[in-house]
């Protein structure tokens, strides 16, 4: 039986490719490339996985990565909003950019930083940085996401590769992460947005930035 997609949770999904002994499926709703639930890493080979990465709060490198992020908050909000960086891993660098800006910033990871309290909310807006091709459960974690941010407002801000050309997906740099589990296109969040009240603006290769409105016909960009 061909697994519901974990983006839409749509049921109208197909084999696309096998790759390095791993199966991949394509979501005919949303567009969606995820890999099959039994292949999904446990969370100690996360974790693992995860340790090697060195993302250091001062690495000059990563911080330039981070800049469309940091861009993006603050082309939107003053300082002073508060901000929930979600997924910020072991070395919270996009927080601490944040904060060097005046923003008030809260952490959140379920590995490193699992302070339920910081799931409160709400935020003017929510980071996901290299976040949600990570998502075992996307559906249930971007309703969480929506829960947490501000009625009528609320940014979300979210960078991650879009799957692009499928000649190329095994070979593909992202696929080989053995902790990326769902590949995005454009399409795919434009899904979201209509599903979940958003206003959404994919700027390719990997940044998306959406907008909660509330569920309803909404303004075409933002």
């Amino acid at each position: 039986m061909s697994p519901a997609c974990p983006v839409c949770r749509g049921q109208a999904t197909r084999p696309f490719v096998r790759v390095d002994a791993q199966d991949y499926w394509r979501c005919g709703v949303c567009s969606a490339t995820f890999l099959d639930p039994d292949g999904r890493p446990t969370r100690a080979a996360e974790k693992a996985e995860y340790d090697r990465h060195q993302n250091r709060i001062g690495d000059a490198g990563y911080r330039s990565f981070l800049q469309p992020a940091v861009h993006a908050v603050a082309e939107r909000l003053a300082p002073g909003a508060a901000i929930l960086d979600y997924g910020c891993g072991p070395g919270p660098a996009l927080g601490a950019m944040l904060e060097e800006r005046g923003y008030r910033v809260s952490l959140y990871d379920p590995i490193y930083r699992p302070d339920a309290t910081a799931l409160d909310g709400p935020y003017d807006a929510i980071t996901c940085t290299e976040v949600v091709e990570h998502f075992h459960d996307p559906a249930g974690q971007f309703e969480r996401i929506d829960a947490l941010l501000r009625q009528g407002g609320g940014w979300l801000i979210v960078m991650t590769r879009f799957q692009t050309d499928d000649s190329r997906f095994a070979g593909w740099h992202y696929r080989r992460d053995p902790t990326h589990v769902v590949f995005y296109r454009p399409e795919t969040f434009m899904l979201l947005g209509r599903r979940l009240g958003w206003q959404v603006a994919c700027q390719p290769p990997q940044l998306v930035v959406l907008r909660k409105m509330g569920r309803g016909p909404q303004p075409a960009s933002i």
